[in-house]
């Protein structure tokens, strides 16, 4: 070796000395060292003691594993791009005011019951009454879904029922929000104000990249059992039904409410209502409308906890675009004017008040009137006996005519008992020469009538109003518990005949007496020789709609009975001290007198009594 290898056999040596220094751990990485080593040595000390146990466990994290992977394999083939929403934890929110409770589920984004705070639900039985606040959309078989048409997935339909939604709440507001895979999104936001109104908003986020571009609607499929929620039954079933409003239509349409039925309605819709007969959830749809629907209605068997099974199948436009929103509103409460009429849309209408005349004395007239009174008196039945004193004053100049026309017939009645002598083998020549003494006395066999004419109206227009109005449920007035139903002065162990139910309303008979009485004293004086048989009729149609009234609302029996009281007193009072019998022969005196000029209403009908005789004589010959 000579000195020029030897010079670099010192320098290699000395570089590697040196290198060795500079890299040598320290004392902290030293003792890390150690405490890996001494973890492997433990860890090795149990796999010798438990080498059973650690191939379970490796063996359980290898199911886990693969369980996982299968799972999301199976959510993308039934959800699609919607397969990151198909798992996860239901987590409950609630939303609250003064008015209204509202509970909604991470599992679909949607609403699982509606407490309303004011109203109160009642069950009778055997044991007493119960209490509860009334609820909407409580049923679990209730359906709320929005199907999506996603390609590649079964049916070509994804459901937001099978999605877990990510919830994120603040105040009165939450949102539920369902990811894609391209991070796009479904978004359901609800937002409670005052009172009963629910405002709610659906989002689509790049689902146009996702949904079928063929597709230009969502369908929401609504299917809502109605509970039972009143005691009287069939009433409840009877208005209760799904109303919708065309938004090219002044009025509201609604599926039949005494059978099954369905509405086919292929225009845009503003809203769609589930309604009791008190209560409703309705769906408005705000600036942009509802394409179209598909309604209907299944009446359940009397054994089944629900009373109807209300379906709407409702489509909503879907513009293809990367994000797009679609305003909705819920009305979740009473079917009261008031709050319906706030809202603008002609919800209002839902409220079977009637049509034309009826609907019109109802809405405007009643309503307002009665509303006014209750301001002012605290009983409802209070209320409805001073209506009807306001009513029957109103009406008492017609009442004074028609019982001022009865009195000119009691006055003629020896003459009229003459000629039924006389033609008590002709009654139809008896029948002409009691026209002809009226013509003389200038007195009509219809004057009478008129006051009736003129309030069958109202009487129908209460007729609908009783057991339409909210005011009256549950509210009490002497015997009956509820204006709105019948009230059962005493049950029975059976169920009566013509429909009359298993009691007996005290109301309906009291009505029915005082009709049979008001008759009889009305009709003293009238002379039914012509046609015996109206005598006996005017007595069995009181007793023929015991059937009918027995079952009706209370407020309704209460205002016939009460109207029965003020006519018989009326009646009473002004022909025992108003009329004067002796004055009223005076002015049929002074009547017959004067110049008679028939009218051609009487010649005619003179003519065809003439006809009839003629006729009747052939027969003879």
């Amino acid at each position: 070796m000579d000195r020029n290898q030897l010079v670099g056999v010192l320098l290699i040596f000395m570089l590697l000395i040196g290198y060795t220094y500079v890299n040598a751990p320290t004392e902290e990485q030293l003792a890390e060292q150690q405490r890996i080593q001494d973890s492997i040595a433990q860890a090795q000390l149990v796999l010798e003691e438990a080498p059973e146990d650690l191939e379970e466990i490796k063996k359980e994290i290898t199911e886990v594993e693969l369980s996982d992977s299968l799972q999301l394999l199976q959510l993308q083939s039934t959800l699609g791009s919607f397969a990151p929403s198909g798992s996860g934890t239901s987590e409950n929110v609630v939303l609250e005011n003064d008015k209204i409770l509202i509970n909604l589920n991470s599992l679909g984004g949607k609403i699982t019951g509606v407490t309303l705070k004011d109203y109160d639900k009642v069950h009778s039985d055997s044991t007493g009454e119960t209490r509860s606040k009334v609820r909407l959309l409580e049923d679990s078989k209730n359906k709320f879904d929005f199907l999506f048409p996603v390609s590649n997935v079964p049916n070509g339909i994804v459901k937001s029922s099978d999605l877990h939604f990510d919830v994120s709440q603040k105040g009165n507001s939450v949102s539920f929000k369902a990811k894609a895979t391209n991070g796009g999104y479904f978004e359901q936001v609800y937002t409670l104000g005052e009172d009963y109104v629910l405002d709610y908003d659906i989002k689509f986020v790049n689902l146009d990249q996702i949904l079928r571009p063929s597709e230009n609607e969502i369908q929401l499929n609504w299917y809502n059992y109605l509970d039972r929620i009143e005691n009287n039954k069939n009433f409840e079933k009877r208005y209760s039904t799904v109303y919708y409003k065309e938004s090219e239509e002044s009025n509201a349409d609604y599926c039949s409410c005494a059978s099954d039925d369905d509405a086919d309605p292929e225009s845009s819709l503003d809203w769609v209502s589930h309604v009791h007969q008190f209560f409703n959830s309705s769906l408005i749809a705000k600036e942009t409308k509802f394409t179209s629907a598909q309604l209907s209605t299944q009446i359940l068997d009397d054994s089944s906890d629900d009373m109807k099974l209300v379906k709407s199948q409702i489509k909503i436009p879907f513009n293809q675009s990367g994000s797009e929103t679609f305003a909705m509103q819920w009305f979740l409460g009473p079917n009261e004017y008031g709050e319906l009429k706030k809202l603008e849309q002609g919800l209002e209408q839902i409220l079977p008040f009637g049509v034309s005349i009826v609907g019109t004395i109802n809405r405007h007239i009643i309503r307002p009137f009665f509303n006014f009174l209750s301001q002012y008196i605290g009983s409802k039945g209070i209320v409805i006996i001073v209506l009807i004193f306001i009513i029957k004053m109103l009406l008492y100049p017609l009442m004074y005519k028609m019982l001022h026309s009865q009195a000119k017939m009691q006055a003629l009645k020896p003459d009229i008992a003459k000629l039924t002598e006389k033609y008590k083998e002709d009654p139809q020549k008896k029948q002409m020469e009691t026209m002809k003494i009226y013509r003389e006395y200038g007195v009509s066999p219809f004057g009478g009538c008129m006051p009736m004419v003129l309030q069958m109206p109202i009487w129908y227009a209460l007729f609908r109003f009783f057991p339409a109005s909210i005011t009256f449920r549950q509210e009490s007035f002497l015997w009956a518990n509820d204006l709105s139903s019948f009230d059962v002065f005493f049950k029975l162990p059976f169920e009566l005949p013509m429909g009359m139910g298993a009691h007996i309303s005290l109301f309906t008979l009291l009505w029915a007496a005082t009709t049979l009485i008001y008759t009889y004293y009305n009709t003293k004086h009238m002379d039914m020789s012509a046609n015996p048989a109206m005598k006996y009729v005017q007595y069995l149609m009181p007793v023929m709609f015991l059937g009918f009234f027995n079952s009706y609302a209370s407020g309704l029996t209460c205002y016939m009975f009460f109207s029965n009281i003020f006519n018989i007193l009326q009646t009473v009072i002004t022909k025992k001290f108003v009329f004067n019998q002796d004055k009223i022969r005076a002015e049929l005196e002074i009547e017959k007198s004067k110049p008679k000029k028939k009218s051609n209403f009487q010649a005619r009908l003179e003519e065809a009594m003439k006809q009839q005789q003629m006729a009747q004589q052939k027969k003879k010959r």
